[in-house]
């Protein structure tokens, strides 16, 4: 069997980024990691993670593509975890962030599980749409209240009205 992804790059815009991706469920996060990262055309020489999330795209366990602990063994590496460990029909979205100093994130969603074709290498980038900019989109993210905070915002005359720590 084979998972068909959609990876699409969290860019706060109306602009479409994403790619569609088969990979075999039995193939690690590790192999995963790199199919994304040829997709959108980087490198591969950067640190990455996902994080298992639910329907509303929350940040869940994070799984590593290296440990920077060797003494916490609960930390998950992408190597030891297969795809068919962390998606199934109840839980079929990740999380994942490439490049923590610029910040590439991506939502990437189970569309479908299809046969096998034989003849088919995989993972195989199956759709294409839009193309990934030089720089990291920048994020705004939203209070309660709905105002945008962004670094410069934090400083503003509205801070008494909101709780920062």
């Amino acid at each position: 069997m084979i998972y068909r992804f959609r990876a699409i790059l969290d860019n706060d815009t109306e602009d479409d980024i994403f790619r569609d991706i088969e990979i075999s469920k039995e193939d690690s996060l590790a192999e995963f990691h790199k199919s994304i990262t040829k997709s959108f055309g980087f490198n591969n020489n950067e640190i990455a993670s996902f994080y298992i999330s639910d329907n509303q795209w929350s940040q869940g366990e994070e799984i590593s593509l290296f440990s920077f602990d060797d003494q916490n063994k609960k930390n998950k590496l992408m190597s030891d975890v297969l795809i068919t460990d962390v998606i199934n029909t109840q839980n079929n979205k990740l999380i994942y962030v490439y490049d923590f100093l610029n910040m590439w994130t991506f939502l990437i969603e189970l569309i479908e599980i299809a046969e096998e074709i034989k003849g088919t290498n995989y993972p195989n980038i199956i759709f294409s749409k839009g193309e990934i900019p030089e720089k990291a989109p920048e994020k705004k993210f939203e209070s309660e209240k709905n105002e945008i905070i962004d670094g410069e915002d934090l400083e503003s005359d509205n801070k008494d009205n909101h709780s920062y720590y």
